[in-house]
């Protein structure tokens, strides 16, 4: 059979009949643990002479059917599902280092995982280098700051909320030169827009909550990337830690990629759309939208990614009392974090999911106190830009 198209795989995937009723959709198998044969049955496969389940922490027939599937769709070899996206940073990170250990990250980040990586990570004695990709000479940045015990390289592209665009490609070929892999949090593009293992990542992460899910109903993580590190990370950090994906949400998660294709489409295209016509609105003073000639990384976006997503960052004149007047006059757009739902959804980064930053950090990283972050939905175009127009009409 002939390989088939991206948007077939979404669809189809992987296949896992059950045994008896060839279940169309897979069913959730919503158990704890596993009934053995005899007691030879429950030693082979405690010791690893058989394959099988024995309990849902270690491993489960329907994450496991996710796990496949998103390996297959991100073009990996294996992939674990966590319980939220923040535990599958935290599962990579800590598999890979230990106390006295340094990686080198770039400085726009998920609050979140900028927390995680600049407090809890630092309590451990694992230190987080942070690089301003936007300094001129990054390269050279990135190069400075990876010494003998520097164990990864971490980036989000595109990324979070600034709507930057990173260089993979040159990302990894500084991880390779220095033999240590680089991480790749994907959530903002899907697979379906892009495949950092094809550009030379090591491992992808993914918010599942967001794009993959897709409804603004779970909670979830995956990690992505070659059988051994993959497995690396479930013996040495899931199967004790247990930060385990429960099987509803990895069905939630398996009938929300069913859509993928269909909805990243219809994100990417309106978000063009209300990216271009904000641009002309008198009240905005910037729009980043990488999927606009005039951001920064339009062209390197235009390599890296099929479409340019459904994320939008603006400012508006007037600063954060303006920001507020907007977010505080929408009627169809929610306000609300998150992003990836078939709602629109609006946010202020500098007061909510980035408020862990420091007003320096911040600064380095770009995300200024008058930014607005957007996360297109599914409704109409015309609706959505409706919304957005008659709030920022009322702007003082």
């Amino acid at each position: 059979m002939k390989k088939l198209t991206q948007e077939t795989e979404i669809v189809h995937g992987v296949h896992s009949d059950h045994v008896t009723s060839f279940d169309l959709v897979p069913p959730i198998h919503m158990t704890s643990t596993f009934k053995f044969k005899d007691a030879d049955h429950g030693a082979d496969l405690f010791s690893g002479k058989s394959t099988g389940y024995i309990y849902t922490r270690i491993g489960n027939p329907t994450v496991d059917l996710l796990e496949k599937k998103i390996a297959v769709l991100e073009g990996g070899e294996s992939a674990v599902a966590t319980a939220s996206g923040m535990a599958a940073v935290a599962a990579a990170a800590l598999t890979l280092t230990a106390p006295g250990d340094n990686f080198v990250a770039c400085s726009t980040l998920y609050g979140g995982t900028f927390a995680l990586f600049s407090s809890d990570l630092a309590r451990l004695n694992i230190h987080a280098r942070f690089v301003s990709h936007r300094r001129s000479g990054s390269l050279k940045e990135i190069e400075e700051k990876i010494d003998g015990d520097t164990r990864f390289l971490y980036i989000e592209t595109p990324a979070n909320p600034t709507l930057d665009i990173i260089d993979i490609p040159l990302w990894a070929d500084t991880a390779r030169r220095h033999d240590i892999p680089l991480i790749v949090d994907n959530t903002f593009a899907s697979p379906y827009l892009q495949r950092p293992l094809a550009m030379g990542a090591d491992l992808v992460l993914h918010s599942a909550t967001k794009y993959l899910g897709g409804h603004g109903d779970l909670i979830g993580g995956l990690i992505v990337g070659s059988k051994r590190m993959i497995g690396q990370i479930r013996e040495s950090h899931m199967n004790h830690f247990g930060p385990v994906m429960s099987p509803f949400n990895a069905w939630l998660i398996l009938r929300g990629l069913k859509t993928l294709a269909l909805r990243m489409d219809r994100h990417s295209d309106t978000a063009l759309m209300i990216a271009e016509r904000l641009l002309s609105h008198p009240r905005v003073a910037a729009v980043f939208y990488p999927g606009l000639a005039s951001h920064p990384g339009h062209s390197l976006a235009r390599r890296q990614m099929k479409k340019f997503g459904g994320m939008i960052a603006f400012e508006v004149h007037g600063g954060v009392v303006a920001g507020k007047a907007v977010m505080n006059g929408v009627t169809l757009c929610t306000l609300a974090v998150s992003l990836g739902d078939c709602e629109t959804l609006i946010q202020h980064p500098a007061s909510m999911t980035h408020a862990v930053y420091s007003p320096s950090e911040r600064k380095l990283a770009g995300i200024s106190d008058g930014l607005i972050r957007l996360s297109v939905g599914l409704e109409h175009p015309d609706d959505i830009l409706g919304d957005l127009r008659q709030a920022l009409d009322r702007v003082p």
